[in-house]
């Protein structure tokens, strides 16, 4: 029999068998999950177990599975679950789930671990979006292109949205049994959910991605706007790392777009880059960097998760950037990349959250976050924990950024442009105050030169650094 994991839930990830499935709810009382996060899990176990030749069963936890039951599995995504399957004797079959292989990371990982150079790889690789021998378009990245703020009025697209069903209510009351019996607690808003916990449903959503938001995508994949919370985005990466869709069958759709005339090649690109690139990149690195990974602190970052931040509430905060994001994973347990890198991210370390503690936020807290593609986003990209070896420099930016980006500064409290006084954006004030903080630390590297040239020239950066060790405000 098959033992299937609760991220390999798509017809890809079936060996042709019998399965077992195990539902786990304890693993909801060793952590603590957004609420729509642990219903959209506990409603794509349940909708798998509809098929006859899957078992269902529940446990307390993983432990009790007998391993004279199960004999097979697909090789899991992380570190964890490898160890139980290795535990339990099974035969692995080689990871899917992926646009590329182990062996082919390890056989070219000697060049380099750039992501542009593994991207462009993958692209010749899988002939994805290639005339030839060289790239559609005669370019390999459109990111250029792809920097517009939304305009007055938002996109006004209309996004995938989920019909609960009967499977829903009773995870609904099994969640909120669990939640009276006082051994779990979640954060978040509960429901409606609002992703494709099925194979159907997110055949739908790629589907209604592909007709309404691919089209606009490119342009506004970087912008915030306020009243809208998908945007062109595609609500795809949650039935994505369920294993609910291949990630070639998806990249493939796309491409079939652009060649058939219905979507432009800068939206295209810019989308399927995030997949074949971005995903299967740090999915790599999660194996790559090993277990002591996490643990990076190249920063010495121990500040804790503030109260309100860990919690979601949005409404604790004046910065309208940081509350709105904050809101919108409280509501939605879901906020797209620039929101998750330039305003929480970029908060956290601005502020020196320790990168742990905020790695296994991330991933309780959003409905995609799994523990193998957090930690090379979170602890290296996001924080800068590792010293360097995700990313060449700290992704940290002040309120000018914001800016321009988001529609949020307007009705803000705070000035983006005022750094010093009781008008001074935390974020903009907080980004020079991060460069005292860490120059020893960061001097030497020479992407930095221009910034630390004009930290040099600040005429109040000591009574910045005053105001901001007093901040209370945010």
């Amino acid at each position: 029999m098959q033992l299937l994991f609760a991220d390999q839930l798509g017809p890809h990830f079936d060996l042709g068998e019998e399965i077992l499935l195990p539902e786990v709810t304890s693993q909801f009382a060793k952590r603590t999950y957004h609420r729509q996060k642990a219903h959209l899990i506990l409603y794509a176990i349940r909708a798998r177990a509809m098929d006859p030749r899957v078992t269902l069963v529940k446990l307390a936890s993983y432990r009790e599975l007998d391993p004279n039951i199960v004999t097979r599995a697909v090789s899991p995504t992380s570190r964890p679950m490898l160890a139980l399957a290795n535990s339990l004797g099974v035969s692995l079959s080689e990871p899917r789930g992926f646009c590329s292989s182990r062996e082919q990371w390890l056989a070219n990982k000697g060049k380099g671990l750039l992501l542009e150079t593994f991207y462009r790889n993958q692209r010749r690789t899988l002939g994805v979006l290639m005339d030839g021998t060289e790239p559609c378009g005669g370019q390999w990245n459109f990111d250029h292109d792809n920097r517009k703020p939304v305009p007055k009025g938002g996109l006004g697209v209309q996004h995938f949205e989920v019909l609960e069903d009967e499977i829903d209510a009773q995870v609904r009351r099994d969640l909120d049994a669990l939640e009276a019996s006082g051994l779990v607690r979640f954060i978040g808003e509960d429901g409606p959910r609002k992703f494709a916990g099925s194979r159907e449903e997110a055949l739908r959503a790629l589907d209604h991605f592909i007709k309404h938001q691919l089209p606009i995508f490119g342009p506004y994949e970087d912008a915030v706007y306020d009243t809208e919370w998908v945007l062109a985005h595609s609500m795809l990466s949650a039935p994505l790392n369920l294993g609910l869709l291949d990630p070639m069958e998806v990249v493939r759709r796309v491409e079939e777009a652009y060649r058939s005339g219905h979507a432009p090649l800068q939206s295209v690109e810019g989308f399927i880059r995030q997949v074949i690139g971005w995903r299967d990149y740090v999915w790599h690195l999660y194996w790559e960097f090993g277990e002591d990974y996490e643990g990076s602190n190249f920063l010495n970052a121990n500040a804790p998760l503030p109260e309100w931040f860990a919690n979601l509430r949005g409404d604790e905060v004046e910065s309208r950037c940081v509350s709105h994001a904050l809101e919108s994973v409280s509501k939605n347990a879901w906020a797209h990349h620039i929101q998750r890198l330039m305003i929480l991210g970029n908060f956290a370390l601005q502020r020196g959250l320790n990168p742990r503690a905020l790695n296994d936020w991330f991933i309780d807290a959003f409905v995609d976050g799994t523990p193998w593609v957090m930690p090379a986003n979170v602890i290296g990209m996001s924080q800068y924990a590792d010293g360097g070896r995700m990313s060449t420099k700290p992704y940290s930016a002040g309120g000018s950024y914001i800016s321009k980006m988001t529609n949020l500064c307007g009705g803000c409290r705070f000035d983006p442009k005022v750094r010093v006084g009781p008008n001074a954006c935390p974020m903009t004030a907080g980004y020079w105050n991060f460069l005292v903080a860490n120059e020893a630390k960061l001097r030497g590297n020479p992407r930095m030169n221009q910034v630390f040239a004009g930290l040099s020239k600040l005429s109040d950066r000591s009574e910045l650094v005053l105001q901001e060790r007093a901040r209370k405000r945010f």
